[in-house]
């Protein structure tokens, strides 16, 4: 399977050595009719071949929870800003990067699906995103919405592009991603080691902070295809339906960062 920008993706296993290995796809025979590939299992079944509607279920539901617990820090994050109490502010926000960052990290290097992770990832990232929008709701009202419709018409592009072929997932193009997000990473992570001594060029506002907020947006964007592409893989080699959970959390981490960048980019944009 191709490697993947999403580190939820970059170890993903091909098929699980049996039944949905490499090679032993719908079309060939493993103990089943001779040229109808292997037995099905039944309609109901948790180990029967994920479907895109698995995908697309689980994503929704995950979609759903981090929405509700975003919609509900949010609207904390701005009662205690009004009064404020910017400490708990900030300990629920680390706090909910953190569980985040933990759960993911266990789903990761598990390769394991689990719906309850992943919708726990869901809720405390949610938790995260919503205190941080709370606060930018504050000084910029409206930007939240702004953002959410921003991202979310990304992703419908992003989706049209990769279902019309406009754009083909060749293994060039997946390098010239993998690095792209690598080296944005490397750059965040030196620009936040020097703003600790009061140089903060990538985020405070000014023009090349918003130059690099949108070329991270691009390396989101097209992160996208490749997520596409691997739940496509998913689902034509057979995998297992419980593994549409998995597909769910790594297109959730990259919407996850695609809204905080466009958030931050709005920020900028609507600053004085």
């Amino acid at each position: 399977m191709r490697s993947s920008s999403n580190p939820a993706f970059r170890r993903l296993p091909v098929g699980n050595g049996t039944q949905y290995g490499p090679n032993m796809g719908f079309g060939q025979p493993q103990g089943g009719v001779p040229g109808y590939g292997p037995p099905q299992a039944p309609a109901g079944s948790a180990d029967r071949p994920m479907t895109v509607d698995d995908v697309v279920i689980k994503t929704g539901m995950s979609l759903g929870v981090a929405l509700i617990t975003g919609i509900i820090a949010a609207i904390w994050a701005q009662g205690q800003a009004a009064a404020n109490a910017m400490g708990p502010i900030l300990g629920v926000m680390i706090g909910g990067m953190l569980v985040g960052l933990v759960i993911s990290l266990v789903i990761i290097f598990k390769q394991k699906p689990s719906g309850p992770l992943t919708l726990a990832y869901s809720a405390a990232e949610g938790v995260f995103l919503g205190a941080i929008s709370g606060l930018f709701e504050m000084l910029y009202p409206g930007i939240a919405l702004q953002a959410i419709i921003g991202t979310a018409g990304v992703f419908v592009t992003m989706l049209v592009v990769y279902k019309t072929g406009a754009v083909k997932v060749t293994p060039k193009l997946t390098k010239w991603i993998i690095g792209a997000v690598v080296g944005a990473a490397i750059l965040m992570l030196v620009n936040l080691v020097t703003s600790f001594f009061g140089f903060n060029p990538l985020r405070d506002g000014g023009p090349i902070a918003i130059i690099f907020s949108l070329v991270v947006i691009g390396i989101a964007a097209f992160s996208f295809l490749l997520d596409f592409d691997q739940a496509d893989r998913m689902i034509r080699e057979g995998m297992p339906s419980k593994w549409a959970w998995f597909a769910a959390f790594g297109l959730m981490t990259t919407l996850v960062w695609l809204y905080l960048e466009i958030l931050r980019l709005l920020s900028y944009l609507q600053s004085d």
